[in-house]
Parts: structure tokens; C-alpha cells; sequence
């Protein structure tokens, strides 16, 4: 018997009422309740997210994690240490053939990559617990750390933060979109972190060297979660297949982000036996040798679907397309 039809619908010529046989439409009352329950459900969750990392935000405060919310000095450095992510990401807008995506839109799902980094670090707690599975000098329970808990935790917290919001927009409307907004909420994601270490170190009077250092890893994570964002654009356009693309894109840059943390505690100091470069500046050099090579993989998919875009003429189409609406306001105005 092949799939996809009951026997009843099968063998029905059209004459036999089948509502709740076979067939299913909202006729009563309880029809409509439960239409109004599922359609509620999703933005319910979305709202429960969102609060639930308000409540985190707020108890990291209270808790004194963020040190002294009153210091300007703080909140200054923190400012100077996303300085490096925020360019990268206005990179990223720069770089979007399709369109420029709203500032408005940027701004909220930032917002929501600070929320969610509160779940990341809750997370991360928990599954610190590999970090016992040493096994000698290994150093491998660091490894598993990191691969199966820190990197694919926080890239999904992050693709969480577009896919609540932003994915839902009518702006979102080009794969590139996706990258985009990867890298507002890696931006969003790396200043949160940035004034957690900041704020651990400022008391401790190392706060130049853990700005400098947070400087440098902050542009990691716009890399990182722009190339999860651009799958999960990818995915928005390819509904058949959308949960595969979007595992993919996780895979990837959890990968890249746990492969970064893994080695970034003893390429430097390889580097450093290997040349005549002091121990600060191969950090530097290994950092920026990473971050560049992640951030060129990104920039070959987004290149790569601007030559698509405009050996296709996908422009002159998109053009085509809005210049109804344009004639009808223009008429409107003159009217």
C-alpha cells in the first residue's frame, strides 16, 4: 500500500462528509480553541526565551559577575574590546549584494545574543564535568570540552538569537541574510563575554592585557556564527531539506570555534620555539592567522553568492519587483 493516503481517502469519489475520518478543518468550538493554542504556543516559547535570559542577564548582575555596573571605566573597556567584532560585522552588512538589513533589526538580534549567552554559560557549566577525563597529559577531556559542549553550544545559542527574530522578518529574504545576522549575534554574544572577563580581571588590575586579549578573540565569534547564519539562510529556502542545512552550519563553526579553543593554548607557544617571536606576539600572529582563515571561508560563500547574484541578473529582477510598490507610493505622493 504506498504512503501519503489513508484507504478511506483513497477509495472517497467526494459525496461522504469525512471532517475528524479523514480530513480535518476548524468547525467547532474546541476546532478553534486548539487553532488558537498552537498559534500561540511558538510565540509563547519565543517570549519564555527571551525572559529566561533576561532573568539571566539580571541574576549575573545581581551576583556581581559583571563587577561594578556603575564603573564607566568597565563598560569603556568593554566598548574597546568590541571594537574589532563590531567592524568585522559591518564588514559582513557591507559586503550583503542583496540588500542593507535595518539597523533596527541588527540592533535586536545583538540584543538577543546578549541575552542568550546567559544559557551558554549555564551549559557550559554543566558539561565542564568532561574536563575530568584527562587522561594523563592528554589533555583530552579539555578536547571533548570543547568540541561537544562549548563549540555547539554556543553557535546555536547564537543561530537562536536570528532564528527567533530576525528570520522571521520579511527583511530576511536572501540566504546572505543569514550571515548578516550570524554576525550581529556573534557580536552580541563576544561583548557579553568580553565584560564577564573584564570585569573578573579589573580587580585584579590586569585590565589592559584581558582587553587587548578579548579584542582579539571577539571577531572569532561574528566568524563563527556568520558561518551558521548563512546555512540557516540557506535553509530558509530550501524548506525540504532545512533541518540538514542547518545541523551542517552548526557543524561547521562549533568545529572551527572548539578547533580555535583547543589550540589557541599551544600554537603560540609552537610558534614561539619555531621563531624569533616573543610569546605575546605569536598569540597575536596565531590569532590573527585563525580568525583570518575562518573569516576568508565566509567571505568565499558570501562571494560566491554575489557572482550567482550577479551573473543571474538576480538584481535587475529584484529591482523589477519593487518597482511597483515604488510607482505606487510615487503616485500616491503626487496624487
Amino acid at each position: 500500500m504506498p504512503p501519503g493516503r489513508d484507504p478511506v481517502e483513497r477509495a472517497s469519489d467526494g459525496s461522504r462528509d469525512l471532517y475528524d475520518v479523514t480530513r480535518w478543518e476548524p468547525r467547532t468550538a474546541v476546532d478553534r480553541l486548539a487553532v488558537a493554542i498552537h498559534g500561540s504556543l511558538r510565540p509563547l516559547l519565543r517570549w519564555v526565551l527571551i525572559l529566561l535570559g533576561v532573568a539571566l542577564l539580571v541574576a549575573l548582575v545581581a551576583l556581581g559577575a559583571l563587577g561594578d555596573v556603575r564603573d564607566p571605566a568597565v563598560w569603556g573597556f568593554v566598548a574597546l574590546s568590541a571594537v574589532p567584532a563590531l567592524l568585522l560585522a559591518a564588514y559582513v552588512r557591507r559586503i550583503d549584494v542583496t540588500s542593507d538589513e535595518p539597523l533596527r533589526l541588527l540592533g535586536s538580534t545583538f540584543i538577543l545574543g546578549v541575552l542568550f549567552a546567559g544559557f551558554a554559560g549555564v551549559l557550559n557549566d554543566f558539561g565542564s564535568a568532561l574536563q575530568a577525563f584527562e587522561f594523563g597529559s592528554l589533555g583530552l577531556g579539555t578536547a571533548l570540552f570543547f568540541y561537544l559542549v562549548v563549540g555547539p553550544v554556543e553557535e546555536t545559542v547564537k543561530l537562536l538569537a536570528v532564528r527567533l527574530h530576525a528570520y522571521r522578518s520579511d527583511r530576511f529574504d536572501s540566504v546572505v541574510d543569514g550571515a548578516v545576522y550570524g554576525a550581529a549575534a556573534g557580536l552580541g554574544f563576544a561583548t557579553i563575554e568580553n565584560a564577564l572577563y573584564i570585569a573578573r580581571f579589573a580587580e585584579d588590575g590586569g585590565v589592559f592585557s584581558i582587553t587587548f586579549v578579548r579584542a582579539l578573540a571577539g571577531p572569532g565569534h561574528v566568524v563563527y556564527s556568520g558561518i551558521a547564519g548563512y546555512y540557516l539562510g540557506l535553509a530558509k529556502f530550501n524548506r525540504e531539506s532545512a533541518g540538514p542545512i542547518v545541523v551542517k552550519g552548526l557543524l561547521i563553526a562549533a568545529f572551527v570555534h572548539a578547533t580555535y579553543n583547543v589550540t589557541v593554548g599551544v600554537a603560540p607557544g609552537a610558534i614561539a620555539d619555531a621563531t624569533d617571536l616573543s610569546m605575546g606576539l605569536s598569540f597575536v600572529a596565531y590569532v590573527a592567522l585563525y580568525v583570518g582563515a575562518a573569516g576568508y571561508y565566509l567571505y568565499r560563500k558570501i562571494d560566491r553568492y554575489r557572482d550567482a547574484y550577479e551573473a543571474l541578473g538576480a538584481d535587475e529582477e529584484q529591482a523589477a519587483d519593487a518597482s511597483p510598490e515604488r510607482a505606487e507610493f510615487d503616485g500616491s505622493i503626487r496624487d
